[in-house]
């Protein structure tokens, strides 16, 4: 919030200024009927009536000075003053005030609902039951020709005022007596007053609604032209249009979409097409089908991407496509595109979410393509197969699948996880894109993850068959450097000449690429045929195209401008991506430019990239997921995540799930940030808490003006005036309801614990310090590692020793959050090895090596976190020290419902990594003592029995008071009042 300043402007009175504060328009303050502060002369009052509602032939004003006696009844007869005003000058004496009533001197009366008026002195308007100061006729009658003029309009929608006053000076004249002029009310949300300026130009204005509150623009007055102006929300618009004058229909129709393509795949068809264009924009597609039985059919689409599905066997449909604007507009009918279906698979049921509190669920995170292959018929190595050193190793980039994750399930239930977040699901196209994060088709799975029988959907039904959830990877921030099919993607020059041959594969206008299928021609299953052109393709906006830029190849090859995709060619359209190269990480630019030459940035802040990624990510919602892990998170603007994203996955999951299944669908962000301060460099936007919080002030509706509107105010309140929440924090020794009205539908991950696991005691100290800028951090994922980064920005994985782990674990089990794991840190994997190093190096000596080396044999899971039987090497890898620690941990933690959903303090506690976690609700008290490696002593708890989860050791506290010995490292104790006692059997670390 804006503190409160003394205006500073010359006043025509002479002796106000220092008596008015100004207000931050954000935070209105209601209209009292408080009176103006006068000069010591002041001895009178001018009342000015509304007489417009109330349709009285006269007007009587009873009352009586502060002190003194009423008038006799009906009060003294009040005079014509200006249009729809009546007034009168009454004679105070010594009063400050007086009590005031009216009526028509016939019976009928308003006495401000049987309170009388309260007023005070100088000018008084009292309109409709609200009191104001001002003189709602100055300037008008005098029959003297104004010269220029000004007509403002004032927009106080959000600050809630009943009246509007005009206070100005004109560019070389006086300002007028404070509180100015009345503005007359013009339409919903708009209030109105021309004014003459003489000889002058130009004014200085403030606002204020007569009762001390005032928006003078931050302390720095408005400049306004002559003519219309518009004030809304601090910005002023300069010849503005009537905001109150009726808008002229919309007649014209958008353009017929072009481009429309039909590719059929056993009885479903995805049809896309170019967006069509219109003077105020296309709202939604009609998508006519014809042929089948069924005849002819009609479906509205937002996006530009349709699915139709469930269609008959072996026959063709032919589509075309309307556009239609808001006003009803529509477009002529598209060219025709027509695909034939072929046989109906045998096709899995479709999931349902578990829908459960995803606190509950500690998180397994695994690179699907490098996981476990269950089915090697599906692997492949890319065009950088050979380059990387992966060949060499008879190790293909897409070597896991959904098959072999399925296998594994029970390994991963064995550990005692019961959510697994996967990489990205679909289509991928790039040179090295097993990871998922460049997107090609959101609409389709990729094929090199999917097998007969293990589809994703088969993933999804076997993982809930279990009681486990299914975490998808989602990128919205940004498709491959190809594009997205079925939005927009890019041609690029290419000529198959002696050089370049061996590149550009043949066009094959028959084939499509998906990744798996190879292509006859090529011989390859990345095929390019379809990306490149000699010939400049029509409507082409790259620049100087084909023309050799001066360059060469590493090989030493001529290169060629729009060769290769940029966003600063011209070769992307901007209604769908943006068109510049990020500068500054933690500037605004960081949410509008590339991040990289093969990550296409979305236009997020545009309608059509809106509702293709929202119709996208509906699909994998409907299949049942549980969640959404989300990429690049802080290169999307808050305000727009707030408005289309978040509340599209909020009404698609409660619309096929149902309210409860929404609340407990876990949707949490990657916002990276890699620096040990609370605050990521000062920067609010660019700090992951900023993300979990709703807006707290209206935008332009443009979600483009909105997105700098938000960068701008935030970043002006800084650091010390965001919100705070007290919702992972017990009030003393008590568990209070959570607040999450404020809540955005975003959780984050905790970077700034990931980026202090070096050690643990800094993680801790560090999480908890940011503890209240988070709405609720009970919902943090917390992890040491990943596919990305080790602490501290580290490039390689974590390499802090067996004991370390295990003390990280202890406290991440334990602590506030939701516990994630990296594939493979359960033994170590890969430690201090670099996390990626593209292709140019093999993937067998990264943190991305391949796993299922570790997982051969078999194992079967008795529960969470224990092994009903395991042979070959899974059972060797289900040995190892860190696992039957996490074994444990998983199992504690299942137990206590304090460790998964409480809130905690250190309040009373003293120790190295010590705090008290409770959770209350629907019949469960948990309450629970923890320290991990270091001795605590724990005072003003509740009195009673508790029993430690680690050995069972019983304490009975009559005192408020219990000291517990230091565990050591890697081990903790965890004393649960009433609680089960020992759970579990002692390990390496757990004992």
């Amino acid at each position: 919030m804006r503190r409160r300043r003394s205006l500073a402007r010359p006043w025509a009175a002479g002796a106000l200024a220092a008596s008015i504060l100004v207000l931050p328009v954000t935070t209105p303050t209601a209209p009292e009927a408080a009176a103006e502060p006068v000069s010591a002369t002041a001895a009178s009052a001018t009342v000015f009536y509304y007489t417009k509602t109330k349709n009285w032939t006269d007007h009587y004003l009873h009352y009586a000075p502060d002190g003194e006696s009423w008038t006799t009844a009906p009060g003294r007869r009040m005079e014509a003053a200006c249009t729809d005003w009546v007034k009168l000058t009454v004679d105070l004496g010594s009063a400050s005030g007086l009590q005031a009533t009216f009526n028509d001197g016939k019976g009928v009366w308003d006495n401000n609902g049987g309170q009388n008026y309260a007023l005070g002195t100088g000018n008084i308007t009292v309109k409709d039951g609200a009191v104001a100061h001002s003189d709602p006729c100055a300037g008008s009658g005098s029959g003297e020709d104004p010269g220029n003029e000004a007509t403002v309009y004032y927009s106080a929608q959000t600050l809630g005022w009943t009246t509007a006053n005009l206070h100005y000076q004109p560019a070389g004249g006086s300002w007028t007596t404070a509180p100015g002029v009345g503005m007359e009310a013009a339409c919903a949300g708009w209030w109105k007053r021309t004014v003459g300026l003489g000889s002058a130009t130009s004014l200085k204005a403030a606002f204020n609604n007569g009762n001390g509150v005032w928006d003078n623009n931050n302390g720095s007055d408005y400049t306004l032209p002559s003519g219309t102006s518009t004030v809304k929300n601090n910005t002023v618009t300069p010849q503005a249009k009537d905001p109150c004058a009726a808008e002229e229909p919309d007649t014209e129709a958008p353009t017929a979409p072009s481009g429309v393509r039909a590719s059929a795949t056993d009885t479903s068809v995805v049809l896309s097409w170019n967006a069509a264009t219109d003077n105020t924009g296309v709202t939604k597609y009609q998508v006519t089908r014809t042929g089948g039985t069924k005849g002819s059919t009609v479906t509205d689409v937002t996006s530009t991407v349709h699915s139709d599905t469930g269609l008959e066997e072996r026959t063709a449909y032919t589509y075309t496509v309307r556009a239609v604007d808001a006003a009803g507009n529509t477009s002529a009918a598209s060219a025709a595109a027509t695909a034939t279906t072929g046989t109906k698979p045998p096709a899995p049921a479709a999931g349902a979410q578990l829908g459960t509190d995803p606190r509950k669920d500690p998180i397994y995170f695994v690179m699907t393509a490098r996981f476990h292959d269950g089915d090697s018929s599906n692997n492949r190595g890319g065009s950088q197969h050979a380059k990387s050193g992966n060949a060499a190793h008879d190790d293909p980039m897409f070597r896991g699948d959904f098959k072999g994750l399925v296998e594994r399930l029970d390994y991963i239930k064995a550990l005692g996880f019961s959510a697994v977040w996967i990489t990205p699901v679909v289509l991928n196209r790039s040179d090295y894109d097993y990871h998922g994060y460049h997107g090609y088709d959101f609409y389709k799975v990729d094929a090199r993850l999917e097998s007969a029988g293990a589809t994703y959907q088969d993933l999804i039904n076997a993982a809930h068959a279990k009681g486990m959830k299914i975490y998808q990877d989602v990128v919205y921030n940004h498709s491959s450097r190809w594009g997205a099919k079925g939005l927009f993607t890019p041609t690029v020059y290419g000529v198959r000449d002696s050089q370049w041959s061996w590149y550009y594969d043949e066009k094959n206008t028959g084939f499509e690429y998906d990744g798996l299928t190879v292509e006859t021609k090529s011989g390859k299953s990345y095929y390019n045929g379809d990306l490149w052109s000699t010939a400049e393709p029509s409507g082409n906006t790259c620049l100087n195209w084909g023309k050799p830029t001066g360059g060469k190849s590493p090989e030493g090859y001529t290169l060629y401008n729009c060769q290769w995709p940029s966003p600063t060619s011209g070769m992307f359209p901007k209604a769908y991506y943006h068109n510049c190269w990020i500068g500054n990480w933690e500037g605004e630019d960081s949410r509008s430019c590339w991040l990289h030459d093969d990550l296409a940035d979305f236009d997020t802040e545009s309608a059509p990239v809106q509702n293709y990624l929202i119709g996208a990510y509906g699909k994998y919602i409907d299949m049942g997921v549980d969640g959404f892990r989300v990429d690049t998170a802080v290169h999307i603007p808050r305000v727009t995540w707030n408005r289309r994203f978040l509340p599209a996955i909020q009404e698609r999951v409660t619309q096929r799930f149902g309210a409860e299944a929404a609340k407990n669908f876990f949707v949490f962000g990657e916002v990276a940030a890699f620096v040990n301060d609370k605050w990521n460099r000062g920067s609010v936007n660019h700090s992951a808490q900023f993300y979990t919080w709703k807006e707290r002030k209206e935008y332009s509706a443009d979600d483009e003006k909105a997105a700098i509107e938000q960068y701008d105010y935030e970043n002006g309140q800084g650091t010390g005036n965001q919100p705070t929440s007290t919702n992972a924090f017990l009030n003393g020794n008590a568990y209070h309801a959570p607040d999450h009205s404020k809540f955005s539908g975003m959780h984050i991950i905790d970077m700034r614990m990931h980026m202090n696991f070096g050690d643990a005691h800094n993680a801790f100290g560090n999480g908890k310090d940011s503890d209240d800028s988070v709405n609720d951090a009970t919902y943090n994922v917390v992890y040491v590692d990943s596919h990305d980064y080790g602490p501290n920005k580290s490039n390689e994985r974590y390499t802090g020793g067996t004991d370390a782990w295990a003390e990280n674990m202890s406290l991440m089990w334990t602590f506030r959050g939701i516990p994630t794991l990296y594939y493979g840190s359960e033994i170590e994997f890969q430690k201090g090895k670099k996390i990626d190093c593209g292709p140019t190096c093999p993937l067998a000596t990264t943190g991305r090596a391949y796993f299922g080396d570790h997982l051969a044999g078999s194992v079967t899971a008795s529960g969470f976190g224990t092994v009903a039987s395991a042979s070959g090497a899974v059972a060797t890898t289900l040995d190892q020290p860190l696992v039957k620690h996490l074994q444990r941990l998983n199992q504690i933690r299942r137990a206590v419902p304090a460790l998964q959903m409480g809130q905690y303090s250190t309040e009373g506690v003293s120790g190295g990594m010590a705090f008290k976690r409770r959770y209350t609700g629907g019949g469960t008290d948990s309450f629970a003592l923890v320290t991990v490696t270091d001795g605590a002593t724990f005072t003003g708890i509740p009195d009673g029995t508790y029993r430690d989860a680690v050995t069972g050791d019983t304490r009975t506290v009559s005192g408020g008071s219990m000291t517990v010995a230091a565990p050591g490292k890697g081990n903790l104790r965890v004393y649960v009042l009433d609680g089960p006692g020992k759970i579990g059997t002692a390990g390496p670390y757990l004992k």
